[in-house]
């Protein structure tokens, strides 16, 4: 039964609220534990009893840590490095040109440099060299480094790492491996075959802080002094949620914590980050994956690959302050890029249909920095696993991403191995692609039908999902703050969303181009202000403006709006339908 009776919202969506379960769940969460009906709700949703409840909102890294050493190659990757550490040998780190590969390198950068050693950082052209690692810079690297460690990469570098001749090479990696590895000293990677798949959830951020926590445990038993860990969980924070992973388990930590870290801006790169992000509140997973993660990819995407690894593991503010202004540059230019690409890319994919189990489109000239994220946007729109391709000279660099449930980067190792793709790889959620022209319409049609058999054709609509009901006078800056308590929240995690049932609108109006204010509540009671962004890219920015007096349910999340130094409560309004 539809929550409020809505099947078809300005969105057109379906809402749907908590089941009978949940909420019984959630009644005696709130007898047993004195908290909030609406802390109660997500905690309930989450599964969560009574007496987990403190620790749940309290995540400890002490007590979700896992041991490093459930991973294969664990100790060995941490040994081989300590033992270049000892050495005083050559490091080079070859890294993805994204924020978890960014993130990774300064993970390691930053490490090293404590102990008064310099890596060399190498992450390649998007553009002229694609993503992991290749034959001709992993054998130019091997010439000058006794040790080459590839974060963010190189699961399925065969070639790569045997041209790393003269080196030995450390694989920390996240992203789907096949039945071989490549010959390399260590493959860590939660996602490796005949791994069990406790640790999937891991980014490649968390891995290289597991490798750096096995490498202290071994420094310990060796009577050394290893460098403190704690600072540098603001790095795996940005990583986890830039790189979406999973919100649970010791990835809810690693948030937590990586939070207060970044809170204190004692990381010059980051603290000048969220300068030119005009970030004017304590850093939440919403600022680390919508402001921070998009300039910190910019580099990456349409600029110089490395700009974003080096800003993170800077030392000097001077330094920090110039490569953050050069990277919200890039991020400005990168979204009018992404612009272009994306008005063509969904006037194709719609014209061909948003039926099929995949949603696809392709240009020649389409930027491959702007394809993954056109490729989300697609992914929104259809409720579908959508890939994007940008084709130069015959040869097509694509991007994908998945909706829950479905399991993408299986099938585009699969089209690889069979010859339909020159390369690609990735995991259950995004991926990477790299296709010739003659073989486009086959690859994606092959892809689709792979798609169609884990049901991705007989998804409907995206439902709108709601915590329950509240109303504005509930809505106060300690209800928000403890709501917070049980984040934090992104994927595999769903933010706590509420609807405001039968308002009133007193205010509604346009901001910028498309956003939209409005101010609504009950006559002699309580108001409340909302935000809608992109409201008028939809039916819902016309409806709410010209509402003519009608009333309306209202369903969003809650945050704190600050301003000239006061704080408030507002919804982020993300539907409404005539009450």
């Amino acid at each position: 039964m539809s929550f409020l009776g809505i099947e078809a919202s300005l969105t057109g969506r379906n809402w749907v609220g908590p089941s009978v379960q949940v909420d019984r769940a959630a009644e005696a969460l709130t007898q047993q534990t004195d908290l909030p009906r609406p802390v109660a709700q997500v905690l309930a949703r989450r599964g969560v009893e009574a007496v987990d409840a403190p620790a749940f909102l309290a995540p400890s890294l002490r007590e979700l840590l896992p041991d490093p050493r459930s991973l294969k190659d664990m100790e060995k990757a941490a040994h081989r490095f300590l033992g270049a550490v000892k050495q005083r040998q050559r490091i080079a780190i070859f890294a993805d040109y994204d924020v978890d590969g960014g993130s990774s390198a300064a993970l390691l950068i930053v490490w090293l440099r404590d102990l008064g050693l310099t890596a060399t950082l190498y992450i390649p052209d998007r553009i002229d060299e694609g993503y992991g690692p290749n034959d001709e810079a992993m054998a130019t690297l091997a010439r000058d480094h006794d040790l080459i460690i590839c974060v963010d990469c190189g699961t399925l570098s065969h070639g790569p790492v045997a041209a790393a001749k003269g080196a030995d090479v450390i694989i920390l990696d996240h992203h789907l491996g096949a039945e071989t590895l490549p010959d390399a000293m260590a493959v860590v990677n939660p996602n490796r075959q005949d791994e069990d798949g406790a640790l999937a959830h891991l980014c490649a951020a968390g891995v290289v802080f597991l490798m750096l926590v096995e490498a202290g445990r071994q420094m310990r038993d060796d009577k050394a002094q290893s460098p403190d860990l704690m600072p540098l969980l603001d790095l795996v924070a940005l990583a986890t949620v830039a790189d979406v992973a999973p919100l649970i388990g010791v990835n809810r930590a690693f948030v937590r914590q990586g939070l207060r870290v970044m809170a204190r801006r004692e990381r010059p790169g980051l603290a000048a980050l969220a300068d030119v992000s005009r970030m004017d509140t304590a850093p939440s997973s919403y600022h680390l994956g919508f402001l921070l993660g998009p300039r910190v990819n910019a580099g990456g995407r349409i600029g110089q690959a490395d700009l974003g690894a080096r800003l993170l593991s800077c030392d000097t503010e001077h330094e920090a302050a110039a490569l953050a202004e050069r990277l919200d540059v890039l991020n400005t230019e990168r979204r009018d890029i992404e612009a272009s690409v994306r008005a063509s890319a969904l006037a194709q994919a719609e014209e061909r249909g948003f039926d099929a189990p995949l949603v696809w489109a392709s240009g020649d000239g389409w930027h491959p920095g702007v394809v993954g994220i056109v490729a989300s946007r697609l992914k929104e729109a259809s409720n579908r696993p959508s890939v994007v391709i940008g084709f130069e000279n015959g040869v097509g660099k694509g991007s994908g991403r998945s909706v829950s449930g479905i399991d993408l980067g299986a099938p585009i190792q699969r089209l690889a191995a069979e010859g339909l793709l020159v390369k690609g790889g990735g995991h259950k959620m995004a991926a990477g692609l790299t296709v010739s022209e003659d073989k486009l319409e086959e690859a994606m049609a092959r892809l689709s039908d792979l798609l169609g058999r884990q049901g991705a054709g007989d998804i409907g609509p995206a439902d709108l999902r709601l915590d329950g009901v509240m109303m504005p006078g509930a809505a106060t800056i300690e209800l928000v703050e403890m709501l917070e308590q049980a984040g934090p929240f992104g994927a595999g995690a769903a933010g706590p969303r509420f609807a405001f049932s039968d308002m009133q609108i007193f205010h509604a109006r346009r901001v910028g181009e498309s956003h939209l204010k409005v101010t609504f509540g009950e006559i002699g009671g309580p108001r409340m202000d909302a935000i809608s962004f992109g409201a008028f890219d939809g039916a819902l920015g016309p409806a709410l403006e010209n509402h003519g007096g009608a009333r309306f349910h209202l369903a969003g999340r809650l945050d704190i709006n600050s301003f000239r130094g006061k704080q408030s409560v507002q919804l982020r309004l993300e539907d409404a339908a005539r009450a």
